[in-house]
Formats: structure tokens, C-alpha cells, sequence
């Protein structure tokens, strides 16, 4: 995932607000938005390569999501994967903060990885190319591939209109994120970071929505958690930039509902 806006306790209906978009090769198989048998509470995408996910909420009030930091001349062959993070954080009951604490003293094993972890109390940043994980304030945050804030373009404006989009209610603020994460637009190149992967590259990664030959947007993620504990969750899948169609889940403490509608519907 390339993109992560994050609204905690600024809206004056959702205490958590997460507006996301999954990048990823094309041929790295994925499972969509379902509810996970094997752990009922846990409702996530699943990367079918590795069993982990790259973003997921549960029933009990967490969340989760991670993204990797864009650093190519510090990678691992042997590196576990960063999805099983998130996964391991929405199957256990550890509050955030500890979690976090005991991935610290793994943390180097991983590739380069941006976590936020939400407990239903507390909000929790950790990187492992940062040397202090933080608990954060209510505001709104933006997270891309290097650190949190870090002012990329698609970061600044993201963060921008999300902030906008707060202002309205469901479903037209639901509406409104989406229209963000669809933003194709190619900053200049003076605004470019330079992550080490070459200009071409930073062209192509540099949208908020993703479009190449072999990578791109592979999802556009909605999660309100509501002040009652309601959570809603839409997923909506594209191939090669193409809508192929939307997941919505919505749930709370043992009770859920779910919808799936396709391109052609």
C-alpha cells in the first residue's frame, strides 16, 4: 500500500477515518475484502503469496494497516513479510502500544515497513528506518512510502482534500475519499523525491492512483469506525486501471452485513 490518510477523532461522527490506496505488482496474487474463517473478529484482503494483509480491521475495535519505505539500496533476500505485521496485530488482544514495543526488537529482520496499529484506544506509528514509534494525537495524518507526514506530493495533497472531505457526512464524505484515492494526476518532476529508484520510476509512483504496465493501484480502501463502534469497510479492486468492483463490509461485536458488486453490475 502507497497511500494512507487517516482522520483520529476529527470528525464529528467517526472516531477513525482511513481513506487508502494498495500498490502492488500486477501478478502477485491477492484475495479481496472478506471476513477471514480461520479468525471471525478480522475482516481484511489477504496477500495470497504470504498469508499476511496490508491493511484489515476486526469486530473487537482494531486496526491496522502498513505500508513499505522506498529504499532500494537497503533491501533484505531473506526478509519475512510485512504483512504478517498487520495480521499478527488484528489476531491478538495486545494493546497497541506493546505490540509495537515488542516488534521493536525484531523490527531490523524486516524490509523497510511503516505500521499503524489502532487498539480502539490508542492510535500507534512505528517505523523500523525511524528510531521512536509514537503514539499520535487526535488529528489527520498522511503516510505514503518514507515517513509519516514526509511531504510528498500525493502525501500533501491527499492530506489537502481529505481534510476537505471531513466536512461532509456519509454517504456523500464515502463518495468524496473515493474521488481522492481516484487521482491519476503526475506531479512536476521538480517535486519528485528522490528514493533512488530513477526519475522514470518516481514519475510513475508519484500519482495517488497508479497506473503502469506491470504495477499500479490495485485497491481503493474506505474504513469508518463510527463513536457507537460501528465499523464500515468498502474495498473497490482494479486490474491495470480498470474497475473490476467493490467489497463493502460493514460490522460491529457480532453482527455483520456484506455486499459485492462487479464492474458490469
Amino acid at each position: 500500500m502507497c497511500l494512507i490518510l487517516v482522520a483520529w477523532k476529527a470528525h464529528p461522527q467517526y472516531e477513525l477515518v482511513v481513506a487508502a490506496n494498495r500498490d502492488e505488482f500486477y501478478d502477485r496474487p491477492a484475495a479481496a475484502l472478506k471476513n477471514w474463517e480461520d479468525h471471525p473478529d478480522v475482516w481484511a484482503g489477504q496477500d495470497v503469496k504470504s498469508s499476511g494483509t496490508w491493511m484489515g480491521s476486526t469486530s473487537t475495535r482494531r486496526f491496522a494497516a502498513i505500508t513499505n519505505y522506498r529504499d532500494p539500496t537497503r533491501l533484505l533476500s531473506d526478509a519475512p513479510s510485512r504483512g504478517r505485521i498487520v495480521k499478527d496485530f488484528l489476531i491478538e488482544k495486545t494493546p497497541a502500544e506493546r505490540f509495537v514495543s515488542d516488534l521493536e526488537a525484531r523490527a531490523a529482520a524486516y524490509n523497510g515497513f511503516n505500521l499503524l496499529a489502532w487498539d480502539g484506544v490508542r492510535l500507534v506509528y512505528f517505523s523500523n528506518r525511524s528510531p521512536l514509534a509514537q503514539t499520535l494525537s487526535p488529528g489527520i495524518y498522511g503516510l505514503s512510502n518514507h515517513l509519516l507526514d514526509t511531504p510528498w506530493p500525493k502525501v500533501g495533497k491527499g492530506k489537502r482534500q481529505f481534510k476537505q472531505a471531513l466536512s461532509t457526512a456519509a454517504p456523500e464524505l464515502i463518495s468524496s475519499l473515493f474521488s481522492i484515492l481516484a487521482d491519476r494526476e503526475v506531479p512536476p518532476d521538480s517535486a519528485l523525491p528522490e528514493t533512488g529508484v530513477g526519475k522514470a520510476w518516481e514519475r510513475v509512483l508519484s500519482p495517488i492512483f497508479i497506473t503502469s504496465p506491470i504495477y499500479g493501484t490495485r485497491t481503493s480502501s474506505v474504513v469508518l469506525v463510527s463513536t457507537d463502534g460501528k465499523t464500515k469497510f468498502i474495498e473497490q479492486t482494479y486490474d491495470q486501471g480498470r474497475f473490476q468492483g467493490t467489497v463493502e463490509q460493514a460490522y460491529s461485536s457480532g453482527c455483520a452485513t456484506s455486499s459485492m458488486r462487479s464492474a458490469s453490475a
